[in-house]
């Protein structure tokens, strides 16, 4: 059922948001681009931690906030594995998608632009295949 690949990570890090969620952001994304699978193992605590330069309780906070979200699944003594529940995998893409689209269209409305213009820019975008 679970595979057990640990794969090394490497993030830069901003100061403007807390770290632990920059973690969960990175692992996020690492599973929506399929780079993470279902069923992958992730590092212990310990290693992401060492290999990041945090602190294990920041990378703890992190996996406990993507357990609790059902992302990940811990299994005591044997690791944490990426889910194998594709509804759970499905709502992350599909949150992850709005909150993108959402932040998209806020900014092109700052800059002027009505429902009708986006909807025009982003299919003359799409059709040019960029």
């Amino acid at each position: 059922m679970f595979k057990q690949e640990v794969r090394s990570i490497t993030i830069s890090f901003n100061n403007n948001q807390a770290i632990y969620i920059q973690i969960i952001q990175y692992l996020k994304t690492q599973i929506l681009s399929s780079v993470l699978k279902p069923g992958d193992k992730l590092q212990s605590v310990r290693e992401l931690a060492d290999q990041l330069k945090v602190n294990p309780n920041t990378v703890q906070r992190a996996y406990r906030e993507l357990e609790r979200n059902e992302l990940i699944i811990t299994l005591r003594g044997q690791g944490s594995y990426i889910t194998s529940d594709s509804m759970i995998l499905d709502d992350l893409r599909t949150s992850v998608v709005g909150k993108e689209t959402e932040v998209f269209i806020e900014g092109m409305r700052k800059l002027g632009y009505d429902n009708t213009k986006i909807f025009e820019i982003v299919k003359r975008y799409l059709e040019r295949g960029e």
